[in-house]
């Protein structure tokens, strides 16, 4: 028997998930990505806590009319400037199981133009 899409997700999440963990001046930048909406948070792993926090639902994302390519990079360049403004320079990134591919690549590469750096 094969796996679901969903099972199959949440093995390869484990997987990296043993690998990251962040810290306060490196944390680890987690992503969840659903059909409609695409969700970054910054999340200092230690202490349990997350430090900043960007969708796809945020106002000034959801007045743009764009693709959800074009949503994603928004809301990662919107990560960068909320980390910049942190002090936060470097992060570990999680894609949480997903393939680094379109909405995740672009939100990566939208948090790199904001000016992170992993």
């Amino acid at each position: 028997m094969g796996l679901t899409k969903l099972d199959r997700r949440n093995r390869i999440r484990r997987r990296i998930r043993k690998i990251i963990n962040g810290t306060s001046s490196q944390p680890r930048m987690s992503v969840y990505r659903s059909n409609k909406e695409i969700y970054a948070q910054l999340i200092d792993d230690l202490t349990g806590k997350t430090i900043a926090a960007a969708s796809s639902r945020d106002k000034e994302i959801v007045d743009a009319k764009s693709t959800k390519i074009e949503v994603a990079a928004n809301v990662g360049k919107r990560i960068g400037a909320i980390a910049k403004k942190a002090g936060i320079t470097e992060v570990k990134f999680d894609r949480g199981g997903y393939l680094y591919h379109g909405r995740v690549k672009a939100l990566a590469d939208g948090a790199r133009e904001g000016g992170l750096k992993f």
